[in-house]
């Protein structure tokens, strides 16, 4: 969904090879929403206008999973950043594999991001995946070891790049070089990498190990009380979001609000 991901599409499509892209879509993105109606707006006007075609994955459970019970530990927040890693290569190798196609391509840059994107914890999420020596990084594949697609002369090597750190400059200039004039803005975004967001996280699951989807939308959304251990209260911050509380509210739940003028609305969930 990034520039960085657009790059290597576009590389790839250079070389004459035809791409499938991959769209992940977790609880856990910042624009998500609950008909994920602009996803599929916003990417099909992509493959339309560089021509190719795209898949639309939800992980919504799976992730909840890994997010609760990271085999490889968080970051600095509540970001399961390599578990996640794993996690969308194994599920992209499901789709290889479902389609017949010959190899997997990531945006990925060596050293962009510290806790996945080293070259050793590249390696050790492929073998983790399931997928060593089939995942292409044609922005970094350089400085990578050669894939079975360079291999078997699928894709040509000098046309890939030596990308490594933390700028963007160059991914902007590549860019320009392919004349993108509208494009992702550079780097990525998850709400576990949030400050706020993962304290909110963190709350809810020391109050409850095993929390429904419903639970984890109602994160992004309101000023959030926590008035006993079995009690939440969420607030309305504006219009919009008093209009997702009430649409998102249970039978079991408690909506308040002052009649006759125009106020927060006000979820009560639990005991």
């Amino acid at each position: 969904g990034g520039l960085d991901s657009m790059l290597v599409i576009l590389t790839m499509l250079r070389q004459g090879i035809q791409v499938s892209a991959i769209r992940f879509i977790t609880p856990f993105d910042p624009d998500a929403s609950d008909d994920h109606t602009f996803h599929v707006i916003r990417y099909q006007s992509l493959s339309h206008t560089y021509g190719f075609e795209i898949i639309m994955r939800y992980l919504s459970h799976k992730m909840l999973d890994i997010v609760t019970k990271p085999k490889h530990g968080y970051g600095r927040n509540m970001n399961p950043c390599i578990d996640c890693r794993i996690l969308m290569l194994k599920e992209a190798k499901q789709v290889m594999d479902m389609i017949g196609a010959d190899f997997l391509v990531t945006g990925e840059v060596l050293g962009q991001r510290p806790m996945t994107q080293r070259k050793d914890m590249l390696y050790h999420i492929d073998k983790e995946a399931g997928v060593i020596d089939t995942v292409l990084r044609p922005l970094s594949a350089k400085l990578l070891r050669i894939t079975i697609a360079e291999q078997k002369g699928i894709v040509d090597r000098e046309m890939l790049y030596a990308l490594s750190g933390r700028s963007r400059k160059p991914q902007i200039a590549l860019a320009r070089e392919f004349d993108m004039k509208d494009y992702p803005s550079p780097g990525g975004g998850c709400l576990l990498t949030e400050p706020n967001y993962a304290f909110r996280l963190k709350d809810l699951l020391a109050h409850d190990p095993n929390p429904t989807i419903r639970d984890i939308d109602l994160l992004r959304i309101g000023r959030h009380f926590r008035y006993s251990p079995r009690c939440k209260i969420i607030v309305g911050r504006d219009k919009a979001e008093n209009a997702i509380i009430e649409s998102m509210a249970a039978d079991s739940d408690y909506l308040l609000r002052v009649e006759g003028y125009g106020s927060p609305m006000t979820l009560l969930t639990g005991e």
